[in-house]
């Protein structure tokens, strides 16, 4: 499978099946299934808050699945990290506690699947609070 932007082809680190089997062990969750209500929910929302050739970029880089996930959310206004994760529960009624693991365990294995350069430039693409989400530090932005 491979996904292709404008400038550059690239093929998956890993299988859709792979990805779910590493966000439900390290976010110890009880099924499959439930791996993949998160995916769903996360890439979701954050394909609502990237765009241009980051969302792209990003896409090109995830299973096939998991990107067509994050293509189709559709653009939202601008959120902070904190915002983006109340958002969510908002969204399933899941506590705000319960939905920022279920973030964390999927933003960082979509981090790994990324990269240190592609994530650095999505993160600049995002409003503050993101990196946390992602498993990086927050640096503080330049004034």
């Amino acid at each position: 499978m491979q996904h292709t932007t404008e400038s550059t082809q690239c093929v998956p680190a890993m299988t859709y099946d792979l990805m779910l089997e590493k966000i439900r062990y390290d976010g110890a969750y009880p099924t499959r299934e439930r791996a993949e209500e998160a995916v769903r929910l996360v890439l979701g929302g954050l394909g609502g808050q990237l765009t241009g050739s980051e969302r792209q970029s990003l896409a090109a880089r995830l299973p096939e699945e998991a990107a067509d996930v994050l293509l189709a959310g559709r653009p939202e206004s601008a959120l902070t990290g904190r915002d983006f994760v109340t958002s969510l529960a908002l969204r399933t009624g899941a506590s705000t506690a319960t939905t920022r693991w279920d973030t964390g365990s999927v933003l960082t294995t979509v981090a790994q699947l990324a990269g240190p350069d592609l994530l650095a430039q999505v993160l600049r693409a995002l409003p503050q609070g993101y990196a946390l989400l992602f498993g990086r530090a927050e640096l503080a932005r330049a004034a």
